[in-house]
Parts: C-alpha cells; sequence; structure tokens
C-alpha cells in the first residue's frame, strides 16, 4: 500500500490544506475524548480503572506477557505495570502463571471467560455500530484508514513510553 506523503512543500500550509489539518486535530481531540470516556464507562461497570480495562484488553490480544512484555507494550513504567497487574489480580480479572519457557520468569494471563461474560458484551452495540460505518468505505479507503489509525497508535504509544520515563524527553 503507498501511504499518503506530504507535499515536498516545507512551508506553512495554507488555504484548503491547513482547513484540513485544523480539522483532523480537532477530530482527533474529539475522538480522543470519546474513546477515553467510553473505556472509562466500560472499566467503571466492572469495578475497573480505565488503565486496567486497557491492560486487559492488551493481554487479551498479546496473550500472556511478563510484566515487562505488559510494560513495554503499553509505555506505562514498570512500577506502575506490578500494581496495576496486583489489582486486576485482586479483582479475578487476570493471574499470574509460571512461564513454561522459562521457569524463572512469571507471566499474566488475562481470565478469558470472566473477560468475556463481563466485558465483552459492553461492546456489543458500539461494534455493531462500527460494522455499519466500515460498510460505507471501499477497501482502498479502508487500507487508509487502517495505516493512519495503525501509525497514530504506534506514535501515540511511543509518546506515551516518552511521559512515563522509559526514554529521554526530546
Amino acid at each position: 500500500m503507498t501511504t499518503p506523503s506530504a507535499p515536498d512543500d516545507t512551508r506553512s500550509p495554507t488555504g484548503r490544506r491547513a482547513e484540513l489539518l485544523e480539522q483532523l486535530a480537532m477530530a482527533g481531540r474529539a475522538s480522543s475524548v470519546a474513546t477515553v470516556m467510553f473505556h472509562t464507562a466500560v472499566a467503571a461497570k466492572q469495578g475497573l480503572s480505565a488503565s486496567e480495562e486497557k491492560a486487559l484488553d492488551l493481554l487479551e490480544r498479546s496473550g500472556p506477557l511478563t510484566a515487562g512484555e505488559l510494560a513495554r507494550q503499553s509505555g506505562l513504567a514498570p512500577a506502575s505495570v506490578t500494581g496495576l497487574i496486583n489489582r486486576l489480580e485482586q479483582k479475578g480479572f487476570a493471574r499470574r502463571i509460571q512461564n513454561p519457557s522459562d521457569r524463572r520468569s512469571i507471566l499474566v494471563e488475562v481470565d478469558v471467560e470472566r473477560m468475556y461474560a463481563r466485558v465483552a458484551p459492553l461492546f456489543a452495540n458500539w461494534v455493531r455500530s462500527l460494522e455499519e460505518l466500515y460498510a460505507g468505505y471501499s477497501d482502498e479507503q479502508l487500507e487508509v484508514i487502517l495505516h493512519f489509525l495503525t501509525e497514530a497508535a504506534r506514535r501515540q504509544q511511543e509518546a506515551t513510553t516518552r511521559l512515563t520515563g522509559d526514554e529521554e524527553l526530546e
């Protein structure tokens, strides 16, 4: 897939491009607020914080992880992740298990049955709504949207890592 590229002109954008960039910035902020508020509401329904709920998502998608791997994937500081894992374990959403490939390390895994039974139904309407939205786009448009979302998430994770002290702020 070809990635959209910016014009070679390095001057400040003007005209339609400037308007679009401003609208993108505002839409991104609105999306961020909607995402945080949605996940905060989902988490609250389960007695979780938003960070705990998103950590469960990472664990569910990635499979069991060490605390260090969870810290790297989330961008959170390792000390924060230890407390987060303790809380998830106390609430019955995750458990520590022996790493079968390295007996010296411990993995954290999600209690998938509990998660699917309690958390997944809270996403049903949202997922249906997104499927309706996707239906209005061509495959080519979906590829562009996918690229943008993937790259934006990667960059935001890097920004999180910098903010939590694992990298020097630039």
